[in-house]
């Protein structure tokens, strides 16, 4: 299978010094072995020459990911793809948030698709009790914003042909910023090239949302709101063993992951209040 053979290929290549146990990367309905050793690269202690370990292995890991996803049948994304919207749709923590950040799916990035969820937000935004922030990114370090939207037409492509909003609205108001408001956010839906059921996850090298989550739940914090829940949205192929991912002090974990199978709680936060 293509894909299997792809994921040998990034095990032998990543893994001379790291990779010796089991490793389940999982298709659809279908669970593939492949080896792997835990790897212990969890924070900055061994200094810079830990750290560019860690780089180096998160850009093995970007590049090998997304082979994988780009060989993924596109019958079989669409079908996850309805899945997973489907599953948040119905889940009880997201008809019950009132405020929330989602990013907006680029096709091309072989992002899981989030536009039956935008556009049943914003389906009638006044009514529907939602208020949808989405991100705009303003520079190459790091500095993105979660801007207000209402409709669809709000977004614009930008120089990559990503759509993102607009920074006015068009009667040429500023649109409001989510780090400016006066009231939390409950939910951020989130993307991401690879994750674990201990939420760790792996973005694709920016740090646009790692800077931005950490900015947020520092607002919060200072605030004394309760923290949003921190969800990513994944296929099946995304979900890696624990210990492949490593991570530094600046990756901020997730509380949730849904799949085509479901919605994978992690954190305490995410037990208390995802209902299964």
């Amino acid at each position: 299978m293509r894909t299997e053979t792809m994921m040998t290929q990034w095990y032998t290549t990543a893994s001379t010094k790291a990779l010796t146990a089991l490793h389940c990367c999982r298709r659809h309905h279908i669970s593939h072995p492949f080896h792997h050793q835990r790897l212990t690269m969890t924070t900055n202690h061994g200094g810079d020459d830990n750290l560019d370990a860690i780089f180096k292995h998160k850009r093995v890991l970007r590049t090998q990911v997304k082979k994988v996803l780009k060989a993924i049948d596109p019958s079989l994304r669409s079908q996850q793809d309805n899945d997973i919207q489907n599953i948040i749709l119905g889940a009880p923590w997201f008809k019950s948030s009132v405020k929330l950040c989602a990013y907006i799916s680029c096709s091309a990035l072989r992002e899981v698709d989030t536009s039956k969820i935008l556009s049943e937000i914003l389906k009638d935004p006044i009514t529907g009790g939602k208020k949808l922030y989405v991100p705009r990114v303003e520079d190459n370090n790091s500095h993105m914003r979660m801007l207000n939207i209402s409709r669809i037409d709000d977004l614009v492509a930008n120089s990559m042909d990503i759509l993102e909003p607009a920074p006015v609205d068009s009667d040429g108001n500023a649109r409001e910023d989510v780090m400016k408001t006066n009231d939390p956010v409950d939910l951020f839906l989130l993307p991401g090239l690879a994750f674990d059921r201990s939420g760790r996850r792996i973005g694709r090298g920016g740090g646009y949302y790692d800077t931005f989550l950490e900015n947020y739940q520092e607002l919060a914090k200072t605030r004394n709101w309760k923290q949003p829940l921190l969800v990513a949205l994944s296929y099946s192929e995304q979900i890696l063993e624990e210990g492949v991912i490593p991570i530094t002090s600046s990756d901020v974990p997730i509380d949730a992951l849904v799949s085509p199978e479901g919605v994978i709680p992690i954190s305490t936060a995410a037990f208390n209040r995802v209902d299964l």
